[in-house]
């Protein structure tokens, strides 16, 4: 028999679910406040996986994937301890911003401090109660608000089971990205906990896309990790291409931009991306692409000022083979291509 799992004040025995309120700091109404946390321990013995999401409030594709994780009958047979926490950062989830009441980016704060700022103090519970428990990590993101992400995996690949986590979760591109100080993904670094970030979609916005394929990499980490049953796909899916690296397309000049390029487009080196014009248009300019490669990000708001990042370019050493694999992937996570009706009803 397995031991049992303690986190916080809660002691969760093996084959059991339990709901986790961990005290944060109060409203300054005096409003008590949580963060809410549930906890899967399995019968049988496996590592220990957190999967968080909201860390930024305002990006909510997270909480939903965690929701169908830990409703799906995948996870009955667990082997090891999942930890899932659908929002971590409560206060701008509540208040649909990006940042804490104190103006701080929590992802930005790690790894904080009892007696710090309230960012601070926040990142400080979250990996002093949470992350030091676990094994491995999965962080669930989206984009800025008004722009939109292609569902992509960043990590570090230099750690192997890192890369074996990044590889396993099932988007078409994967970014060997460096990481940001301050981030959990450094600080779980730090504590020698492998950890992936899974960016797609916008923020406060739903994306079936998004969900759906945020859904199938978590599962998919899972197996890898010997949580869960490995399945054997009639059709594998290809393997993910990963970027050498990335670019950042900015607005020529301040006025409307008329986008000419999707999200999840092949694009060639001075390709025509979109045109930003006054609003007469009497002065208008190209928008190019700096390098051949895919759209993994794209501004969602046609109004514009110089310098504003309008498309986010991921560059590869094969761009052909990364194009096909994006179609097929955005192909198999569209909703109107089911054969079967879905597990869970389609977010439109």
């Amino acid at each position: 028999m397995r031991d049992v799992f303690k986190i916080g004040d809660v002691t969760v025995k093996p084959g059991e679910r339990a709901s986790v309120e961990f005290k944060v700091p109060d409203l300054y109404t005096h409003t008590g406040i949580t963060m809410p946390i549930s906890v899967i321990h399995g019968k049988k013995p496996g590592p220990v996986l957190f999967v968080s999401a909201v860390i930024h409030g305002d990006e909510i594709n997270g909480a939903e994937i965690i929701r169908r994780v830990l409703h799906s009958k995948k996870i009955k047979s667990l082997s090891g301890t999942l930890v899932a926490i659908p929002v971590v950062n409560i206060y701008g989830f509540i208040n649909k911003t990006r940042y804490l009441p104190d103006r701080r980016d929590l992802n930005r704060s790690f790894p904080g401090s009892e007696k710090g700022s309230l960012a601070g103090r926040m990142a400080n519970i979250f990996l002093r109660e949470i992350v030091s428990r676990c094994n491995f990590g999965i962080d669930l993101h989206t984009a800025a608000i008004h722009r939109d992400n292609l569902p992509q995996v960043r990590a570090v690949l230099d750690d192997p089971d890192t890369e074996r986590m990044a590889r396993a979760f099932t988007v078409p591109v994967i970014l060997n990205t460096n990481i940001m100080v301050g981030s959990l993904r450094e600080s779980a670094e730090d504590m020698n906990i492998p950890i992936v970030v899974y960016e797609a979609g916008e923020a406060l916005r739903f994306n079936e896309v998004a969900i759906r394929a945020g859904f199938d990499g978590v599962i998919s980490v899972m197996r890898e990790l010997g949580m869960l049953r490995k399945q054997v796909r009639r059709k594998p899916r290809p393997e993910p291409v990963v970027a050498k690296s990335s670019t950042w397309v900015r607005a020529p000049q301040s006025g409307l931009l008329r986008a000419m390029a999707p999200l999840g487009a092949s694009v060639k080196k001075d390709e025509v991306l979109g045109i930003v014009s006054d609003p007469f248009g009497e002065k208008e300019e190209n928008v190019l692409a700096p390098a051949s490669g895919i759209i993994i990000g794209k501004t969602n708001i046609p109004l514009v000022n110089e310098g504003e990042a309008l498309f986010h370019i991921a560059i590869f050493a094969r761009k052909d083979n990364a194009g096909e694999q994006v179609e097929e992937f955005l192909d198999e996570m569209d909703p109107a291509t089911d054969d079967v009706p879905a597990s869970e009803p389609t977010i439109v």
